[in-house]
């Protein structure tokens, strides 16, 4: 073949088609529209709502589509004469793109915009259409049998070829194997032409979902993401249950609370944490709940605790405060002490808090004005009036109080890190330890309710002391209660008189026993 037959052959392709349907507003004001079509034949259509005119329009070009004849292979695309981004992304603002850009089959391509507003179908290749993110493929061009050019106009292709020598193969889209290229008749193929790209192999990449959260495809360690991943298919999986499993909820949970953990740590995003705390609160109220269906907290033949504070975080919350109290009391004795632990629940997150004269004078305090006041003068706590004043408020005018340990420091920190609704769960959880009916009829004094507050955090989930009912060592409660060994047997029998504990015995440097079953509401067992 001349140079002059490949230069005839190339003239001879054709642009590719285009036409495109819109909708517009038929009136100012108004829900009409109209449809209409770039075809010269058509005849516009107005339709009284957007929704029926995108019907129509869909409909209008879906008929083009089946009346047209399907993609030729010997056209170019036809969005090269209107510079579309594809084809000017390799160029500057005037200057012709370069050719090499297209690529693939040519295909009849349907692109639209996101609000509605046109429809296009196209004629173009393979590589245009696909950087159109809405474009949908309606058809795919044969091979072409001849030799096929790329540049942007037929002429762009005769100056490409024309210092070819005769017989020369054109240039091929890089989709095409080797073998649909055209027989050279033992012509070797010119060395500016490229060879055929094998398209490379795409990696594997795993996405997934949980908490409404996208797992990162590249999130490393590769462990992680795979746990992340399958823990939100387990979760949409148990949501298809036809009954629920507890305890395989709570496990779920605690598996997303330390992968979340883990994923905040390599992200460095402080959501994570706090999705991974509630992760925690969530496995801790599935297995509290798991235990109780299950009899696991037995109270009676058949029946379960009802605890006031559910779950297993929240108890060790309790346990956490009382142990600060036991190292930060002011002043020595157990009045102190007792007063200490409820100021210190009134204030526990902010260091500031509220106070009325009844919630002091319902505690067992021998002089209450003198004590606050000590309070005061030991810097411990701040009051803005006097003991007096403090005692006299009322629930309609309370005392604010402020306990400056307990203030967060620079880094927003305090010595608790429970949340605004858990604090005051454990002050009312003190309260009725603390004003427990029975214990109020016998008179009991602060010691023997600070020992109610011990054994209510230090038993099973049975109730019994200790966290195998071994007992609990009385060096540990004589100093929570701030009495003398020798003080405590007098204590454990007011206890017992109170019908607080049952069985209870002191052997060994052990106190045995177990919690009587009206207060097993109030415990917090030990892990």
């Amino acid at each position: 073949m001349t140079v002059e037959g490949t230069v005839s052959g190339l003239e001879e392709r054709v642009a590719g088609r285009a036409w495109t349907v819109r909708l517009d507003a038929a009136d100012r004001g108004g829900a009409t529209v109209r449809v209409s079509c770039s075809r010269p034949a058509c005849t516009p259509q107005v339709l009284p709502t957007a929704a029926a005119g995108r019907t129509a329009a869909v409909a209008h070009l879906a008929t083009h589509l089946r009346a047209a004849s399907g993609p030729r292979p010997e056209a170019y695309c036809a969005c090269r004469a209107e510079e579309c981004h594809t084809h000017v992304r390799d160029a500057g603002p005037r200057e012709r793109a370069v050719p090499s850009r297209c690529g693939g089959p040519v295909v009849m391509a349907v692109i639209n915009d996101r609000q509605g507003r046109w429809w296009r179908a196209l004629e173009c290749c393979a590589r245009c259409a696909a950087a159109h993110s809405s474009a949908r493929i309606v058809a795919t061009a044969p091979a072409a049998a001849g030799p096929v050019a790329t540049g942007p106009h037929p002429a762009a292709a005769v100056r490409a070829g024309a210092d070819r020598p005769a017989g020369a193969i054109g240039p091929h889209f890089s989709h095409a194997p080797s073998s649909a290229a055209p027989a050279t008749q033992g012509v070797p193929v010119p060395q500016g032409v490229p060879a055929p790209r094998a398209p490379k192999p795409r990696r594997s990449r795993r996405y997934g979902k949980i908490a409404q959260r996208i797992v990162p495809h590249d999130l490393h360690p590769v462990a992680l993401r795979d746990e992340l991943i399958e823990l939100g298919d387990l979760f949409r999986a148990y949501q298809q249950r036809p009954e629920p499993d507890l305890a395989e909820l709570a496990d779920l949970h605690s598996r997303k609370a330390k992968a979340f953990r883990i994923w905040a740590e390599v992200s460095g995003v402080t959501e994570l944490v706090l999705e991974a705390r509630r992760a925690e609160q969530a496995a801790d109220a599935a297995l509290l709940q798991h235990q109780q269906r299950t009899g696991q907290s037995p109270v009676g033949e058949g029946e379960v605790t009802n605890r006031l504070l559910p779950g297993l975080t929240q108890w060790e919350h309790a346990r956490t405060v009382l142990a600060h109290v036991a190292e930060h009391t002011p002043l020595p004795g157990p009045e102190a002490r007792l007063m200490a632990v409820m100021l210190t629940l009134r204030s526990a997150l902010t260091g500031t808090g509220n106070l009325v004269g009844q919630d002091v004078r319902g505690l067992p305090l021998t002089d209450p004005e003198e004590l606050i006041g000590r309070l005061v003068d030991s810097g411990w706590l701040s009051i803005p009036g006097t003991a007096d004043d403090l005692l006299e408020s009322r629930p309609e005018s309370p005392t604010p109080i402020t306990i400056p340990s307990l203030m967060p420091g620079e880094d927003g920190q305090g010595p608790f890190d429970f949340g605004r609704k858990t604090r005051p769960k454990l002050s009312g959880w003190a309260q009725r330890v603390v004003g427990d009916k029975k214990l109020r009829k016998k008179k009991t004094g602060a010691a023997t309710r600070l020992l109610a507050l011990a054994l209510a955090v230090r038993t099973s989930s049975d109730g019994r002391l200790g966290a195998d009912g071994e007992g609990i060592d009385v060096a540990d409660l004589t100093s929570w209660c701030a009495v003398e060994p020798d003080e405590l047997e007098p204590l454990v029998e007011q206890l017992t008189a109170a019908d607080w504990l049952v069985e209870a015995a002191v052997t060994d440097g052990r106190l045995t026993g177990r919690l009587a079953e009206r207060v097993l509401q109030v415990s917090c067992p030990l892990p």
